[in-house]
């Protein structure tokens, strides 16, 4: 039995006095279930947050995934565009040629017409007929609107076949390179045919903007001519326009003629006879020791053939004078032997 006044134990947990509980280092069932609930939902959580990110991050590479499949398929699809466009464009040039189409499309590539060129070809050929060959010149040329500027004929009635004849065509540069090769092979045998070709782009380009500007500076100088005050000061504005006015005409004229060069090729025929002899240009060699001792010796040997001209053509004429001088020198002497001598003075008493 226990004793009154002091503290027994009734349970496994010991009280001390004053009736407060002391922990005994053991968890109440209650307490462990709780713990137990609070873990579950908390890996619940992490379990679920983890489900969730690696969903959005697949579906953030799905759809990485398929737009780029979008911009690769798209690529092709672009870039077949232009390669229809310029199947369809062969396809057109090619329906053309079929057709019938000029020759002068391809001509005109050819010729890089976003440039200003001025052509020049010089053709020489041989014909039976020098007068027929330069008329059928003249129509091919008048064929595709071109014109003849100058032509020129030496004929002999005596031998027509040693007959020349040079004709100047201007022929418009988008038919040119055809029409320069049908005048080669129908005037007759060809015997050369030169073509140079010069690019002034750029001097038409200066031209242009000077045309431009001059007409610009005009037109300001009108519109203060309309403002001036006195008269000295109308003339001195008129004056200006005038002078402005001057080198605005010499440029269109300089523009015009560009204009015109550049339009136009100039073609020059040169037609022989069956008989007639071309000209041939030697080029002069370039000087040299030899070639100035040999001009040298050939100048000495015109100088004394001169001279031995000039000497055999006063000959005649010195042997003359010779007898004549001897002549008169041959006379005097014989007169002043015939002349009587002077009587000695009488002598003075």
């Amino acid at each position: 039995m226990a004793r009154p006044g002091r503290c027994g134990i009734v349970t496994t947990a010991a009280e001390p006095c004053g009736g407060r509980r002391r922990h005994n280092g053991m968890l109440s069932t209650t307490s462990l279930n709780r713990r137990s609930a609070l873990i579950r939902r908390t890996r619940f959580a992490a379990a679920a947050g983890l489900v969730v990110g690696g969903g959005m991050l697949a579906g953030g590479m799905l759809l990485a995934g398929c737009s780029a499949g979008s911009a690769a398929a798209s690529a092709p699809q672009a870039a077949a565009v232009p390669s229809a466009a310029a199947g369809g464009m062969a396809a057109a040039g090619s329906a053309n040629r079929a057709a019938g189409a000029p020759a002068s499309t391809g001509t005109t590539a050819r010729l890089a017409p976003a440039s200003d060129i001025i052509y020049t070809a010089q053709l020489t050929v041989r014909a039976q007929n020098v007068s027929s060959a330069a008329a059928k010149a003249a129509q091919i040329t008048d064929g595709v609107g071109g014109y003849v500027s100058n032509e020129t004929t030496s004929a002999d009635p005596d031998h027509p076949s040693e007959a020349t004849a040079t004709v100047q065509v201007k022929i418009p540069v988008a038919s040119y390179p055809a029409t320069l090769g049908q005048l080669a092979a129908s005037l007759g045998t060809r015997l050369s045919l030169q073509e140079q070709s010069q690019d002034v782009t750029e001097q038409v380009a200066d031209v242009n903007s000077q045309v431009a500007s001059y007409q610009a500076a005009i037109a300001q100088l009108r519109a203060l001519l309309a403002h001036a005050g006195s008269v000295g000061d109308l003339l001195s504005v008129q004056n200006q326009i005038n002078s402005e006015e001057s080198a605005l005409e010499a440029l269109q004229a300089q523009q015009r003629a560009l204009s015109h060069e550049t339009s136009y090729a100039t073609v020059s025929i040169t037609i022989f006879g069956p008989k007639a002899k071309p000209v041939v240009h030697h080029p002069k060699a370039p000087p040299s020791l030899a070639g100035g001792l040999g001009a040298g010796w050939h100048a000495l040997k015109v100088s004394l053939s001169w001279t031995l001209a000039f000497l055999g053509a006063i000959a005649p004429f010195a042997a003359i004078a010779a007898i004549a001088v001897y002549a008169v020198y041959r006379a005097r002497r014989w007169m002043i032997r015939r002349r009587p001598a002077p009587r000695p003075a009488a002598p003075e008493n």
